[in-house]
């Protein structure tokens, strides 16, 4: 079996049946092509290459093949392969991805000229409407060149999706093969989520003490991770609104940052809207019980060997939630227990779910927290009850595909963009 056919899935499944050519043209980028193939084979994806003469001095047909299992096509012949590969009929590609582009197949690629197979196909494809994802390397002026800038507005404009990497000593490099794998996904992605609009509010709150130190909840902010992952890949545009975490949020996702459960309602409430039209608001946030007023400065722990601190009752995030998110939209809490059974998160969850407003209740035990493995208990409803356990992003994956069946049609759709740059905090 060949090695691109083992790995293939290892990620998902959600690009399985998915045809994608890939267009390689003349940047030195071209050197990760690879990896950006493997990353794509690994949610499922069947691909297939193409290369511009520059391209094939800076990466071999033979390193191509060996990531795609498939010869790549380096000059067109009788057989029309671009004609073939992206023309009407049995085996039409998907999509047609052109990583990298450089300024001059861009340019060439606005204005008609078709003079490599990747320019070929490109043609082929804007008359054949399907759809295109550029990931452009270039040096930084090229891409400030009004030339550059003005096909790209053009492209653009035919309905052509560009994604941007990183600008690093003065170039534009080419994006991550986990964020061109992500751009897929989402691109075309099919089902319920697609097209709608989700807010995953997660990670932990942190309430002050002083200047330096505060009150924390343990939680690595993996599980709201997964699940705005998951649903970026299934097609929805989201927003993560993140405390605390652990880990780094990825750069396709739209990022809202807070930090106290107070900072947390304001941010609520200033994006009213975004709740109102969300299809899904998502809570695995680990948020305080308990706050206090916080001391100006820092407490000299040397004139207070002891310190007494007076906690008060941090206001309930959830029922204001429900109340800027009314139904339709599908609000889903998150319970933590210690060292409880099944039985016991089973029961707080249904007083969560009755005290809240939330449509589903997910609960599980503390044991978990900063696990690779999850195991969880899903509330729908007063006696509709089941488990899932499996690897964060596999529950993630499994909630929303169950969640997605609930959706009612056309609520929450947001507008589809053009463009994707790595998303900033807010």
């Amino acid at each position: 079996m060949h090695p691109s056919r083992v790995i293939r899935g290892r990620s998902s499944h959600l690009l399985e049946g998915r045809r994608i050519l890939l267009g390689i043209s003349g940047s030195i980028a071209a050197v990760e092509v690879p990896k950006i193939v493997r990353e794509l084979l690994r949610h499922g994806a069947e691909v297939r290459a193409v290369m511009s003469p520059e391209a094939s001095r800076l990466i071999t047909a033979e390193a191509v093949e060996f990531a795609t299992g498939h010869p790549p096509v380096v000059r067109l012949t009788g057989n029309v392969e671009h004609v073939t590969l992206l023309g009407p009929g049995e085996g039409q590609a998907d999509l047609y991805l052109v990583a990298p582009a450089t300024a001059n197949t861009i340019a060439k690629i606005a204005h008609g000229i078709d003079d490599t197979p990747v320019t070929s196909c490109a043609s082929v494809a804007l008359g054949g409407h399907v759809p295109i994802l550029l990931v452009p390397a270039m040096h930084s002026f090229l891409g400030e060149n009004p030339a550059v800038k003005e096909s790209l507005e053009r492209l653009r404009g035919w309905g052509v999706e560009v994604l941007f990497g990183p600008a690093v000593e003065g170039e534009a490099k080419i994006a991550s093969p986990e964020e061109v794998a992500a751009a897929v996904l989402h691109r075309l992605a099919r089902g319920p989520w697609a097209g709608r609009r989700v807010v995953v509010i997660g990670g932990s709150s942190r309430e002050p003490i002083d200047a330096v130190r505060s009150i924390a909840n343990e939680s690595s902010g993996g599980t709201a991770l997964a699940l705005a992952n998951q649903a970026y890949y299934r097609g929805a545009d989201v927003e993560l609104w993140l405390g605390a975490s652990t880990s780094p949020p990825p750069s396709w996702l739209a990022l809202h940052r807070w930090r106290t459960v107070n900072d947390l309602l304001t941010l609520a409430n200033d994006l009213a809207e975004r709740l109102r039209s969300a299809a899904a608001v998502l809570v695995p946030a680990a948020l305080s019980d308990y706050t206090l007023r916080p001391t100006a400065g820092k407490i000299r722990s040397r004139e207070r060997p002891e310190l007494t601190l007076t906690l008060s009752p941090a206001p309930k995030v959830l029922p204001e939630l429900r109340r800027l998110a009314p139904r339709p939209t599908r609000l889903v809490a998150f319970k933590l227990l210690a060292g409880e059974g099944r039985a016991a998160l089973d029961r707080a969850a249904r007083e969560l779910r009755r005290e809240s407003g939330a449509d589903w209740v997910i609960a599980n035990d503390v044991g978990v927290v900063g696990a690779a493995e999850t195991s969880v208990r899903v509330v729908s409803g007063e006696r509709s009850v089941r488990g899932m356990t499996g690897s964060k992003t596999e529950v993630a994956g499994a909630l929303l595909d169950e969640l997605g069946k609930q959706l009612p049609t056309g609520s929450g759709r947001a507008p589809p963009t053009a463009e994707r740059r790595p998303a900033r905090a807010r």
